[in-house]
């Protein structure tokens, strides 16, 4: 065994990459040749000699040596790996010079934000500065229970706005579980705080989906006294059934109207930010009917530029306040019809009356639908399936338009 006196005149030969001095209990201090001594204890996994450093000498002296060697036998003898257990410690320890809500949210939001919608980034980051961060920003993680927590998104309730509440419980959720991920928090208090709130069921955009209420709509659309940019718009939403944002901000560059086809680009589409980057087109077959609309439209806003600029200048589209006005102003209230139900009409209409084939419909309306193994259809197939389609539904509301009763088609057997 050591002594005070071995220790302190242990000495490494020059010829040699360091020199052990052995204690007992597979303790052993290791000398180099420039003079430095450390304390290393032998431990064995699986049948593999490794070692767990006890520090340095003479700052770890002998004795001290010895406990810590004692210390981590005994947790080795309690089933814990004191290798394991001692790197745990030190995150805890770096974790806890930055375990406030504030410090975790933020560094969780700088994690997953590059991953997201600018739409999505800015919801989350308006959860966080708006409802969370006041409240909990500095009270520590480790700190914060279910019941403090669920205060602040009860408070987001009583404003009004229970769809708020349960996201901003889902940002907090999502906050909670970096925390305990990287050590600041010992559990996810928030949890089971979803049965806490009522259930939100949502609300569906408000779509005619009956025939007999869908050819009045159509004949005030065609009777709309407005202006040719506006009454464009407002005739083509019930023709192409895209989403409100991609077809008002389109620009003339993705129509080509000889071939009577919509190229969206992938960053217009309401995809993840890797989706909008790296994600194909989605192409929009044109009818006759609404070829001949945009070539009338091109007269009066191309040849290049916004399809649909706004009052305010070619650089920006009208806005959705300005269609929704429009719809107003025929009788058609947002409790009735709005721009965005569009493809609810569509797709109820299609599918029931005209019996299409409901994937090629939700392939029409860029739904990302998948296949029993998870993957996703390729958005451009069934493109000429989805032509013929879109002539069928064009032609299919003329005669809506017209007051001509429609029979249901029926595909030969």
């Amino acid at each position: 065994m050591l002594t005070d006196a071995a220790c302190r005149n242990a000495a490494c030969p020059p010829d040699k990459k360091r020199a052990r001095f052995t204690d007992s209990g597979g303790l052993y201090l290791e000398v180099s040749p420039a003079g430095s001594k450390r304390w290393f204890w032998k431990t064995y996994s699986d049948g593999k000699e490794g070692r767990m450093s006890l520090g340095s000498y003479p700052v770890v002296s002998l004795n001290a040596a010895r406990r810590a060697r004692d210390a981590a036998k005994l947790q080795k003898a309690e089933g814990i790996n004191p290798v394991q257990a001692r790197k745990a410690a030190k995150l805890r320890a770096i974790a806890d010079r930055g375990d406030t809500f504030k410090t975790v949210g933020t560094e969780w939001f700088a994690v997953k934000s590059p991953e997201w919608g600018e739409h999505h980034r800015k919801r989350e980051l308006r959860n966080l500065l708006k409802d969370l961060f006041p409240l909990l920003g500095d009270r520590p993680m480790k700190d914060i229970d279910a019941p403090e927590l669920l205060a602040v998104v009860k408070r987001v309730e009583k404003r009004g706005s229970l769809n708020m509440a349960h996201r901003v419980l889902s940002t907090a959720q999502a906050v909670c579980r970096h925390a305990v991920a990287t050590g600041r928090a010992p559990a996810n208090v928030a949890r089971d705080l979803v049965d806490a709130l009522p259930v939100w069921t949502g609300k569906h955009h408000a779509a005619i989906t009956d025939p007999d209420k869908l050819g009045p709509l159509l004949r005030a659309i065609r009777g709309y006294q407005g202006g040719i940019v506006v009454r464009a718009a407002l005739q083509l939403y019930p023709y192409l059934f895209q989403r409100p944002t991609e077809l008002r901000a389109a620009s003339w560059d993705e129509f080509d109207l000889d071939d009577a086809l919509w190229t969206i680009p992938a960053k217009r589409m309401k995809r993840t930010k890797a989706g909008k980057e790296n994600g194909p087109p989605h192409y929009v077959p044109l009818s006759t009917q609404v070829v001949a609309i945009l070539r009338e439209l091109h007269d009066y806003t191309g040849p290049d530029g916004l399809v649909f600029p706004g009052m305010r200048g070619k650089g920006r589209p009208i806005s959705d306040n300005t269609i929704r006005a429009a719809l107003q102003t025929l009788g058609y209230s947002g409790d009735v019809q709005t721009v965005h139900g569009f493809r609810a009409t569509a797709l109820t209409v299609m599918s029931e009356r005209l019996e299409k084939d409901p994937a090629i419909v939700d392939a029409q309306l860029a739904h990302s639908v998948k296949d029993a193994n998870g993957r996703a259809y390729n958005r451009t197939t069934y493109l000429r399936q989805r032509a013929e389609m879109m002539q069928d539904w064009a032609d299919y509301l003329d005669k809506l338009a017209a007051g001509v009763d429609v029979l249901p088609l029926h595909r030969a057997a």
